[in-house]
């Protein structure tokens, strides 16, 4: 069973499902919605639960107001710790369970440009940290999937946040960041291989508390534990002209 937005997503993971030869069930599902998600919750009372809704969100800090901020922060941050909690009390009645955050790359590091949605994803990172530990004796166990860059539509997203920030000061950041896109995206990985590792998370009998995803993945962790802080700020500045 699965929880999507719109009809037009249940489609498409109908479509899927099919060419996998498997069956899913969805339900419509807006995760910022909270009486809706105690609701479907209510009725499911899922043994396993997997936090993936999201959205890109690009724009120097400067550049993102409130509102933009805040509904990010309500769908990447405040809903699955509320999902989380909605599932708790059938999982501690059941002694059993399993909840999957997917985070990304950018939980664990920093770039210019994504702020925002960084902090989203650092925020998840350490509700997932604290969580794992509270739940542990219940019975519980709670995973972080780490993905790096992957071919999927929020690289559209992408492409329209900077649109729509043409009188911006980032004006010469911004084009740089769309044009670094647009070379290494013919390098991303398949999506499924994100979900392969979100089934194992899943299905593992003792699943590890973190799984990084895809060489970039692999390589900007190693990165950033042998560059000072002082190169990495230097080179990111001068790939972007800042």
């Amino acid at each position: 069973m699965g929880s999507v937005r719109s009809a037009e997503k249940a489609d498409t993971v109908a479509r899927a499902a099919a060419e996998a030869g498997v069956s899913v069930e969805t339900v419509l599902l807006d995760v910022t919605d909270a009486a809706a998600c105690e609701r479907v919750v209510g009725e499911l009372r899922p043994w396993g639960l997997v936090n993936n809704a999201g959205y890109s969100l690009t724009g120097a800090v400067e550049d993102v107001e409130d509102d933009e901020a805040r509904h990010l922060l309500e769908t990447m941050v405040i809903a699955p710790a509320r999902l989380a909690r909605l599932v708790l009390p059938h999982m501690r009645a059941a002694r059993d369970g399993r909840i999957v955050n997917v985070s990304s790359i950018y939980g664990r590091t920093t770039t210019p440009l994504s702020g925002w949605y960084q902090a989203a994803k650092h925020a998840l990172e350490g509700l997932s940290d604290a969580l794992r530990m509270e739940v542990a004796l219940a019975g519980v166990s709670v995973v972080l999937v780490e993905p790096g860059g992957f071919r999927t539509g929020i690289w559209e997203e992408h492409a329209r946040d900077i649109g729509r920030r043409q009188s911006s000061h980032y004006q010469t950041a911004y084009r740089r960041s769309l044009e670094s896109l647009r070379w290494t995206q013919a390098l991303m990985g398949d999506p499924r291989t994100v979900a392969t590792v979100i089934v194992r998370a899943l299905t593992a009998r003792w699943p590890s508390a973190r799984y990084l995803v895809g060489y970039d993945a692999q390589l900007v962790t190693l990165t950033d534990m042998v560059l000072p802080t002082a190169v990495k700020d230097r080179l990111s500045r001068l790939m972007l002209g800042l």
